[in-house]
């Protein structure tokens, strides 16, 4: 069977080759063929009712998407930060005494990027909306933004790959952990997607490619796990 996929959340060139790599593999554990589709508005595949696999972002999910993408599970990642399923944003400013100012957002739909910051900071200026993580952490290092919140998985990445990114910023706090970016599917089995997950992780070829893009396994959380960023939301 044909796939419409995608893996957009972390999928920096620098571990382009890893992701095409587990994604063939879990693909071919599933009975799957096609490449992944590479597209900047990768929100247009979340609504594309032939999506076989693809990552989301939590807040869409429980948003935007909810009902909508049918929830495969969640992977865990190595990376400071997270905790198994779970994970959190780290708060950077140029100074480690920041009080207030202008935050930097990638989009106002974003789990570790808005609502993780609101969760730290509910009463900020009017944000600049970045369109990314990696504009954010730019923005406030130019002094075009004062505060940003990254997803840790993104730090480790920067951390890895581009350290100068984070230079000149200072960690200042971190957010409430929450459920990761879960794997979603439209169209695809869930049953079957989870079982070429185990399988994908299992895989002894896939050692490389699950260590560069940090992923050591995967979780199937309850019904309404998600619910939380609806409840964390409310507290504001």
């Amino acid at each position: 069977m044909f796939a419409t996929a995608s893996l957009p959340m972390y999928d920096w060139p620098e571990i382009r080759a890893a992701t095409d790599a587990f994604w063939a593999a879990l693909a071919r554990h599933a009975g799957l063929v096609g490449e992944l589709t590479r597209n900047d508005a990768y929100d247009a595949l979340w609504r594309d009712p032939a999506l076989i696999f693809s990552q989301t972002c939590g807040y869409p999910f429980t948003h935007e998407f909810r009902d909508k993408l049918n929830y495969i599970a969640t992977p865990h990642y190595e990376a400071e930060g997270c905790e198994g399923a779970k994970y959190s944003s780290f708060i950077f400013a140029r100074s480690g005494q920041f009080k207030s100012g202008k935050p930097a957002i990638n989009s106002m739909d974003s789990m570790s990027g808005m609502l993780a910051l609101k969760l730290v900071f509910p009463t900020l200026a009017q944000p600049l909306i970045t369109g990314s993580h990696v504009a954010s952490l730019a923005a406030v290092q130019s002094g075009q933004a004062d505060v940003c919140a990254i997803d840790a998985v993104v730090v480790a990445l920067a951390r890895r790959h581009r350290p100068h990114l984070l230079q000149g910023l200072h960690e200042i706090a971190r957010s409430p952990l929450v459920p990761g970016l879960p794997f979603v599917t439209r169209s695809g089995d869930v049953t079957q997607l989870r079982e070429a997950l185990r399988k994908a992780f299992a895989d002894p070829s896939l050692a490389d490619a699950r260590k560069a893009m940090m992923m050591t396994g995967f979780s199937i959380l309850p019904t309404g796990a998600y619910d939380v960023i609806h409840q964390r939301e409310a507290e504001l």
